[in-house]
């Protein structure tokens, strides 16, 4: 039986800061984009889910020295604090420590109670070669794939009956907020992927995830969950 690493949430009492105005549209060269460092885990083996008080979800993933933890309203790298005894992580006024029985986050509003309830092992670049960033959704099921090496999106949609690879460019990149758009580099099939840095649940399985995304292709919109892969 393993032991998991009890990590605190962020509470939908704490907002983020305004995001900052999205810059101008980008034209993809010849190689992939640099996506923004929110949406992998780093080199944290796994995703952590948590349900907390008041009703909510969260992930967390533990990268060696910070803590990342994605809420509805974004994602924050937190670091080690010094402390007697046991685990304490920090960003500003926000914090949290271990638990016998999960974790507490402490903010100027006060304490969140937060217990882990689902562990997924991350993608790797061996289970997904050649891949920097995978998504997937449900009824109907669909994927997409992001090359490591080149503006390249493979769709697979409707439980695999359509599938295309396609060139994209990039029209939003926002690292700060870990907010990507890309749009499609052909005009005779047009579509539109946005990447969110957000906490994601599959609506089926229920497995932790650090992106929101949304595709938008051929007149339908497909929603699911994404994760960044490292090499």
């Amino acid at each position: 039986m393993f032991r998991l690493h009890v990590f605190a949430a962020l509470g939908l009492s704490l907002l983020l800061a305004a995001c900052a105005t999205a810059p101008a549209p980008i034209t993809s060269d010849a190689h992939a984009p640099l996506l923004p460092s929110t949406l992998f885990p780093g080199d944290a083996e796994a995703f952590v889910a948590w349900r907390c008080s008041p009703d909510q979800g969260v992930v967390t993933a533990g990268p060696e020295g910070e803590l990342r933890v994605w809420s509805t309203h974004g994602a924050w790298r937190l670091t080690p604090a010094v402390v007697a005894s046991g685990e304490r992580f920090e960003q500003g006024e926000l914090s949290f420590r271990n638990t016998a029985d999960g974790a507490i986050v402490e903010s100027p509003r006060g304490q969140l109670a937060c217990q882990a309830s689902m562990r997924r092992l991350a993608l790797t670049r061996e289970q997904r070669p050649g891949v920097m960033f995978h998504a997937r959704g449900n009824e109907p099921g669909w994927t997409a794939s992001l090359a490591h090496d080149r503006p390249e999106v493979f769709l697979s949609l409707d439980h695999g009956s359509r599938e295309q690879r396609l060139p994209y460019r990039v029209t939003q990149m926002d690292n700060e907020a870990g907010r990507v758009v890309l749009a499609s580099g052909r005009g005779d099939t047009p579509f539109e992927l946005r990447i969110e840095a957000r906490a994601c649940f599959d609506d089926m399985s229920g497995e932790p995830f650090p992106a929101r995304v949304t595709l938008n292709v051929g007149g339908e919109q497909y929603r699911g969950c994404g994760q960044g892969i490292a090499p």
